[in-house]
Protein backbone atom coordinates (compact mmCIF):
# COMPACT_ATOMS: atom_id res chain seq x y z
CA UNK A 1 0.00 0.00 0.00
CA UNK A 2 2.67 2.84 0.89
CA UNK A 3 6.09 2.43 1.47
CA UNK A 4 8.79 4.15 3.57
CA UNK A 5 12.19 3.81 3.96
CA UNK A 6 14.60 5.19 6.02
CA UNK A 7 18.37 6.05 5.54
CA UNK A 8 21.13 8.57 6.72
CA UNK A 9 21.55 7.19 10.27
CA UNK A 10 24.87 6.15 11.71
CA UNK A 11 27.66 6.61 14.37
CA UNK A 12 28.80 10.34 14.58
CA UNK A 13 31.09 11.69 17.15
CA UNK A 14 29.73 14.88 19.39
CA UNK A 15 29.80 17.91 17.65
CA UNK A 16 29.08 16.10 14.31
CA UNK A 17 26.04 16.16 11.37
CA UNK A 18 24.27 13.35 9.84
CA UNK A 19 21.20 13.70 7.59
CA UNK A 20 18.35 11.74 7.41
CA UNK A 21 16.12 10.63 4.70
CA UNK A 22 13.08 8.97 4.45
CA UNK A 23 11.39 8.49 1.21
CA UNK A 24 7.23 7.60 0.81
CA UNK A 25 6.08 5.78 -2.38
CA UNK A 26 3.01 3.23 -3.26
CA UNK A 27 -0.46 4.52 -3.18
CA UNK A 28 -0.12 7.99 -2.36
CA UNK A 29 -2.81 10.75 -3.24
CA UNK A 30 -1.10 13.28 -1.21
CA UNK A 31 1.11 13.99 1.82
CA UNK A 32 0.19 16.57 4.55
CA UNK A 33 2.12 15.96 7.76
CA UNK A 34 5.76 14.91 7.68
CA UNK A 35 7.57 14.11 11.17
CA UNK A 36 10.49 12.52 12.79
CA UNK A 37 10.10 10.73 16.10
CA UNK A 38 13.19 9.01 18.34
CA UNK A 39 12.81 6.27 21.04
CA UNK A 40 15.42 4.88 23.33
CA UNK A 41 15.40 1.84 25.06
CA UNK A 42 12.97 2.32 28.25
CA UNK A 43 11.52 5.06 27.11
CA UNK A 44 8.83 6.47 25.12
CA UNK A 45 8.62 7.67 21.55
CA UNK A 46 9.02 11.05 21.29
CA UNK A 47 8.41 13.78 18.62
CA UNK A 48 11.53 15.52 17.44
CA UNK A 49 10.34 17.19 14.46
CA UNK A 50 6.95 17.92 12.10
CA UNK A 51 6.75 20.10 8.74
CA UNK A 52 2.90 20.17 7.51
CA UNK A 53 1.58 20.48 4.12
CA UNK A 54 2.60 24.29 3.66
CA UNK A 55 5.74 23.67 5.33
CA UNK A 56 5.73 25.27 8.95
CA UNK A 57 7.64 23.30 10.95
CA UNK A 58 7.84 22.60 15.07
CA UNK A 59 10.71 21.03 16.79
CA UNK A 60 11.19 19.71 20.36
CA UNK A 61 12.88 22.09 22.70
CA UNK A 62 16.37 20.26 22.97
CA UNK A 63 16.67 20.53 19.19
CA UNK A 64 15.71 24.06 18.28
CA UNK A 65 18.81 25.53 16.53
CA UNK A 66 20.28 22.09 15.57
CA UNK A 67 17.95 20.32 14.08
CA UNK A 68 16.18 21.52 10.41
CA UNK A 69 13.00 19.18 8.92
CA UNK A 70 12.89 19.76 5.11
CA UNK A 71 10.52 17.99 2.33
CA UNK A 72 10.47 17.85 -1.16
CA UNK A 73 7.10 16.57 -2.52
CA UNK A 74 8.13 16.05 -5.85
CA UNK A 75 9.72 12.90 -4.40
CA UNK A 76 7.61 11.95 -1.34
CA UNK A 77 10.64 12.78 0.72
CA UNK A 78 11.45 14.38 4.33
CA UNK A 79 14.70 14.99 5.64
CA UNK A 80 16.24 15.78 8.81
CA UNK A 81 19.44 17.48 9.13
CA UNK A 82 20.79 17.32 12.23
CA UNK A 83 24.06 19.16 13.55
CA UNK A 84 25.81 20.00 17.03
CA UNK A 85 25.04 16.19 17.96
CA UNK A 86 24.87 15.52 21.25
CA UNK A 87 25.39 11.68 22.93
CA UNK A 88 21.72 12.38 24.41
CA UNK A 89 20.53 12.74 20.21
CA UNK A 90 21.46 8.67 20.28
CA UNK A 91 18.30 7.02 19.71
CA UNK A 92 16.57 5.24 16.62
CA UNK A 93 15.06 8.28 14.26
CA UNK A 94 11.59 6.83 12.91
CA UNK A 95 9.91 9.01 10.29
CA UNK A 96 5.93 9.10 10.22
CA UNK A 97 3.72 10.35 7.51
CA UNK A 98 0.14 11.63 7.12
CA UNK A 99 -0.93 10.22 3.79
CA UNK A 100 -4.21 10.49 2.05
CA UNK A 101 -4.68 7.46 -0.03
CA UNK A 102 -5.88 6.99 -3.97
CA UNK A 103 -9.39 5.75 -3.18
CA UNK A 104 -9.43 7.88 -0.20
CA UNK A 105 -8.40 7.54 3.61
CA UNK A 106 -5.65 8.98 5.37
CA UNK A 107 -3.63 7.06 7.87
CA UNK A 108 -0.57 7.34 9.15
CA UNK A 109 2.45 5.46 8.06
CA UNK A 110 6.12 4.59 10.00
CA UNK A 111 9.66 4.39 8.33
CA UNK A 112 11.16 0.92 9.53
CA UNK A 113 13.64 3.18 12.08
CA UNK A 114 17.13 4.12 11.69
CA UNK A 115 20.05 4.35 14.38
CA UNK A 116 21.45 7.44 15.61
CA UNK A 117 24.89 7.33 17.72
CA UNK A 118 26.79 9.91 19.20
CA UNK A 119 29.63 8.75 20.42
CA UNK A 120 33.27 9.51 21.17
Amino acid sequence: QVQLVESGGGLVQPGGSLRLSCAASGSIFSINAMGWYRQVPGKQRELVAMINSVGRTDYTDSVKGRFAITRDDAKNTVYLQMNSLKPEDTAVYYCNVYITLYGGGNRYFWGQGTQVTVSS
